[in-house]
């Protein structure tokens, strides 16, 4: 039995950018992320050892990217309740070393806890920010995905990069000389 924790918002989106196909193919088929630097800034998969290959992450990363890119709730909803099951997680409670009782997830298969940890995270992401806080990059040249924190809701880009290039396309179209 394996235990995993949730992963923080950045890293889930750090994963799925830097291991989807989809967001590397529409960068112009981007090398994959560095799997020791992203072990390095988590505790949370680095605790799952052997089971982080980067061939589970790039797996998990293409199970996980319709939840950013689906835009019907009840289909991103069901994908994740499929993850969960996918993986066996279930709910337990264990004891800590002061005698505390604390609620864990643990997975029956080392080798389903990267998409466990995962499929945990975005329950509880999906439940506290709702649906449409996941999306993905309006950018044609970009399919990353973000989370939304802004007061708004109205994000339409993984970053300002990409923002100001579509801007800049726009303007150019906009005022491109007629031949």
């Amino acid at each position: 039995m394996v235990t995993v924790d949730e992963l923080s918002l950045p890293l889930l989106v750090e994963l799925l950018n830097g291991w989807g196909a989809v967001p590397r193919r529409r960068a112009g088929d981007r090398e994959r992320a560095s799997r020791d630097d992203l072990l390095c800034r988590s505790p949370e998969l680095s605790a799952l050892g052997d089971a982080v290959t980067d061939e589970e992450l790039e797996r998990v990363a293409d199970l996980v990217y319709p939840v950013f890119a689906d835009p019907d709730p009840d289909r991103r909803s069901s994908t994740v309740s499929s993850l969960l099951v996918r993986s066996r997680v279930r709910p337990a409670v264990a004891v800590d070393g002061e005698g505390r009782l604390s609620a864990i997830w643990e997975v029956p298969d080392p080798g389903s806890a990267v998409l466990a940890a995962v499929a945990v995270t975005l329950r509880a992401q999906l439940s506290a920010r709702g649906p449409e806080r996941f999306g993905t990059c309006t950018s044609v040249s970009c399919g990353d995905v973000f989370v939304d924190t802004s007061p708004a809701a109205r994000r339409r880009f993984c970053s300002v990069t990409c923002q100001n290039r579509e801007r800049v396309a726009a303007f150019r179209r906009r005022h491109r000389p007629e031949t």
